[in-house]
Order: structure tokens, then sequence, then C-alpha cells
């Protein structure tokens, strides 16, 4: 595979510093990728001679795997790397950790980081990609990427679609790469969710705001519902999950109540019963199993392109 076009940035920082034309670029090079993963025999040799290493500093299972699959898939020497079986549990800093992997060779970092900013100060120090894997509550653009690619597979242009981001805004990195990736592409975009769960100014990124939840799903064209992040909150945001899942979660009867056929999807992990039910998440119009797969393809698109860089 050859491309005549490259990406503006030699890091997938975030999609904060994307142009819409990277995005296009990206979206058009996973077109080849998905086709190469649904063929018999699924590796190409693009990135042969590449060392990439997978550096989680964070539980991951999804990111981490499809990161993975994605590297091999183009054929490069991967390397993974756990916080918690490392020498940061002895005390090494974080730049220490970093330049010892680095002095073994490595070509580019995946990065997952509890800490905003972490890949972006990596990228100030290091002469490897970097590719933000998750930093925070801040960004995740692989996961944003890959969103909206399949909402263009199932809707085409995204100019002009309606897309409602349902669930833990305040705590999510996911919400806020789709609001960039989204508005860069033309979609008009609103969040729903409860007060104590969106962040204030939210509306100074030019999406909508609402606690509605069936006007909210009788507005859009598509609907992301994120999870709710239990393990990042530290105060009560709402009084339990039962009451949440009363308020604000999604069932088959309130998609039956609207007007119109709705697309659901979920970056995962679920927590079934609570911001959306499993006949919901398991039903025709769930993309769920297709953001999965799409992953791979949108990531491997990302690996390649920044690899072309160098």
């Amino acid at each position: 595979m050859s491309i005549t076009q490259q990406l503006s940035t030699r890091h997938l920082l975030g999609i904060k510093y994307l142009l819409p034309e990277d995005i296009q670029l990206i979206f058009e090079t996973a077109d080849s990728f998905k086709e190469v993963i649904n063929r018999p025999i699924k590796k190409v040799p693009s990135l042969r001679d590449i060392t990439i290493v997978n550096l989680f500093f964070e539980d991951s299972t999804r990111t981490r795997i499809s990161f993975e699959l994605a590297e091999k898939r183009l054929s490069a020497d991967v390397l993974n790397f756990s916080a918690s079986a490392s020498s940061v549990k002895k005390g090494e800093t974080l730049l220490d950790t970093v330049n010892n992997i680095l002095s073994m060779k490595v070509d580019m970092v995946v990065m997952r980081h509890p800490a905003p900013g972490a890949p972006h100060f990596l990228a100030r120090h290091i002469a490897a990609n970097i590719i933000n894997a998750g930093d925070g509550t801040h960004e995740h653009p692989t996961q944003a990427l890959l969103d909206a690619y399949s909402i263009r597979e199932q809707l085409g242009d995204l100019r002009g679609k309606k897309v409602a981001i349902f669930g833990d805004i305040l705590h999510s990195r996911v919400a806020l790469s789709n609001i960039f990736c989204l508005k860069k592409l033309g979609a008009e975009v609103t969040v729903c969710g409860p007060p104590t769960l969106i962040p204030k100014h939210l509306h100074e990124l030019g999406v909508g705001v609402s606690y509605d939840v069936r006007q909210t799903l009788q507005w859009c064209d598509v609907a992301n519902v994120l999870r709710i992040q239990m393990e990042r909150q530290d105060i009560k945001y709402f009084p339990s999950l039962r009451e949440y899942a009363q308020h604000f979660g999604i069932n088959k009867a309130l998609l039956h109540s609207l007007d119109k056929p709705i697309i659901i999807m979920h970056p995962g992990p679920i927590n079934r019963g609570v911001e959306i039910t499993s006949d919901v998440a398991d039903s025709e119009h769930s993309i769920i199993l297709q953001q999965v797969e799409n992953g791979v393809a949108i990531r491997m698109a990302v690996l390649y392109l920044l690899a072309a860089r160098n």
C-alpha cells in the first residue's frame, strides 16, 4: 500500500490537534486496511522492522488488544509494558522508564496514562512517534476516530448528522475526543446526562446540552452511550445506579416509543442494565461489535500513517 498524502502531525496526541483533512486521510487508509483484515491472509508487511511499545499505566482490555492486533497485522515488532509489573512500582520516573525502553531502539510508543497530558510530555522529550491511547479524563483519539468511522460506514458523510452522547460526560475522555472529531467533520452534537455529570461551560465547544433522554433520542440519528465510570468518581454524583438506570438508562421500550430508528453505539465495557439494557446493546440497531472491528482498521491506519512521517 502506498500513500501520496501525509498527516500534518508526527504524533497522535488528541483529535484537537488534527485537521479535518487528517481525519479523512485516516478514514481512507482504514478503508484499505479493513479489506486486508477481512482477507484469508490478514497480514501485510507495511511496518516490518518497525518496533512499537504498548506503554500502559492503566488497565485496559479492548484498546490494548486492538492496538496489539493492529501492530501485528502490519508485521511490526511489538513490546508490551505494564506498569504494575515494572520498575515504576519501585519509584522510577516516567521519563526514565521510557528512555530505558527507547534505548532498545523503539520507533513508536502507544501510551495510556492516568495523568492528563502525559503523552504530550513524552512528545516533548523523546524522538519516537507517540500515540495517545487515553490520558486521564482528557482525550482518547483513536476511540473517537473509530466511532466517527463507524457512523460514516452507516450513514455516509457526517456533515449535518445529529449525534447524541449520553452518560458520564464529566469523567469521559471518549466524550471530549468525540466532540472534537464530530464537530470537525460537520456533525451536530448534543450531550445528555444528569446535570452533575455534565461539565460546566461545555456549550462553549459548540454542543447542545440536554437532561431529557427521550427528547434527545428523538432528536438524534446516532446515540453514543458512555459507561458510568465509578472508578473515577470520588463523590456521589447521583443517588444510586438503579436510579440512574431509571432516569437516564436506555432500554428497548424507550427506543420503541420513538417515531424513527436510530443507531446505538457504546465504546465498552458496557454496564448492562445501567446505561443500556442488553436488549438494546444486542439489538439490530446496535453497531457495538462493528465499532470493535473498525477499531483495528483505524489503529492500523494511524500506525501506518505516523510511520510514514519518518
